[in-house]
């Protein structure tokens, strides 16, 4: 069970990542982490995506998420460029951290919102637009196919008739994911205890998103708000599971012992998906055994850090 999981303290939760659509990348994440030794991955509410995760675990132990967001949340949202705007510099290009980006051009399937491509477009020809699921359509079917949590992205706006369907439609494990960005302390701590005041104990994880989809480089100060923010739940003394996340790399762990906080568990995207994503991008991925087992050195590495 996920909750026994959780229990160990020792949880690895691979973010394959909330707006990552490409099924057959998804695929390989899971096939590469689950054989290094994680047995939790985050997923797009999506059934095809939801079913590639399925696959990749070719029958060993793995439990999926799945995550939605509200309007505004980074992790639903997806790029697009205004071509009449664009230099064509590349830039963008280069700081993708999917590569999703080629010759000016968004393959929004692979786009997970981080928006690193904004940030160095100097002619504004770089916007979102953000994708609302509507739940009523895809958690039935998601719930159907067989799922052991669902995520909902909360770090502001108008979450609570979101929270209050998936909590009608699901009695399994549930987890939030909250940031500091746009909430003050008290007011995310008052949003986690609204949140989990009809819940069991312990039948909520939140997840202490640091700095959302920020974890690319492996140093302590890049995963210090994700301690942080876990250190801030910590002390409030809920009757939660704790997962660190955003800004996560191998660092993480040690600086979380460090600072004593006593997480359950810690969800790595960005770093994760980097350092194999030279193997993963070929062809002949799950093939060719040589490539696999190089790739599966660097993953089992980066696990056995939690």
């Amino acid at each position: 069970m996920l909750k026994n999981l959780l229990d160990e303290r020792k949880c690895f939760k691979l973010v394959c990542g909330a707006g990552n659509e490409d099924a057959q990348e998804v695929e390989k994440l899971v096939a590469l982490y689950s054989k290094a030794g994680c047995k939790f991955f985050d997923l797009s509410a999506k059934p095809e995506i939801v079913e590639a995760a399925k696959r990749g675990l070719q029958g060993r132990e793995g439990y999926l998420c799945v995550s939605v967001g509200i309007k505004g949340d980074p992790h639903v949202r997806k790029a697009q460029i205004n071509y009449e705007k664009c230099a064509g510099c590349h830039k963008c290009e280069e700081v993708c951290p999917q590569r999703t980006i080629k010759h000016c051009k968004v393959k929004q399937a692979r786009c997970i919102g981080c928006g690193k491509c904004y940030s160095v477009c100097s002619q504004g020809a770089i916007s979102f637009v953000f994708e609302n699921k509507d739940l009523n359509e895809v958690l039935p079917e998601l719930v159907e196919l067989g799922i052991d949590c669902i995520e909902l992205h909360a770090m502001d706006g108008d979450w609570v008739e979101k929270w209050d369907y998936i909590n009608s439609v699901y009695d399994g494990m549930l987890s939030i994911c909250t940031a500091r960005g746009r909430l003050s302390e008290e007011k995310m701590i008052e949003q986690i205890k609204q949140m989990i005041t009809n819940r069991k104990p312990y039948s909520t994880i939140v997840q202490a998103d640091g700095y959302p989809m920020s974890g690319g480089s492996d140093d302590f100060k890049t995963t210090l708000q994700a301690v942080a923010t876990a250190e801030i739940v910590q002390n409030a003394n809920l009757p939660v599971y704790i997962m660190l996340s955003g800004g996560t790399n191998s660092k993480t762990a040690e600086l979380a012992k460090m600072c004593g906080i006593n997480y359950n568990g810690i969800a790595i995207g960005t770093y994760a998906r980097k350092i194999v994503s030279k193997y993963i991008e070929r062809e002949d991925f799950l093939r060719n055994e040589y490539v696999f087992n190089d790739a599966l050195k660097i993953a089992k590495a980066l696990v056995e850090t939690v």
